[in-house]
């Protein structure tokens, strides 16, 4: 698993309980991923097809730093999958795991199409 984004917590990403709100991280996660996949395809033109289970292990609060890795599972023919894990920067708790994420390459006219890709790159 790589780490390559970092994200300080802030007082709009807070939730009524003051903690990270949920709904904020899944967005960041869901750029992660996007501009992950992206860079291991070479090419956009993705979209999110499918999460797995959402597995909410610990919180957030304000001014933590946390960062969000992620890591190929498998390519299919038109699709990447790829794990996700969002943890504290400094303690290494684990705040959220997601075990797939399935992006879907599409050609100009939203239709699935092969991207030709078989083995991890290093971007």
């Amino acid at each position: 698993m790589r780490f390559f984004s970092r994200k300080i917590i802030k007082p709009e990403d807070m939730n009524a309980h003051g903690t990270l709100f949920g709904g904020s991280v899944l967005s960041w996660i869901d750029e992660e991923a996007a501009i992950y996949t992206t860079c291991q395809l070479g090419k956009g033109n993705i979209v999110t097809k499918y999460m797995t289970e959402i597995n909410f292990v610990s919180s957030a609060g304000l001014g933590d730093i946390i960062e969000i890795g992620m890591e190929t599972v498998e390519f299919g023919r038109t699709s990447i999958t790829v794990r996700c894990e969002v943890r504290h920067k400094f303690s290494k708790e684990t705040i959220i795991k997601i075990d797939k994420i399935v992006f879907v390459h599409l050609n100009e006219t939203g239709e699935p199409v092969p991207h030709g890709i078989t083995e991890p790159q290093n971007s």
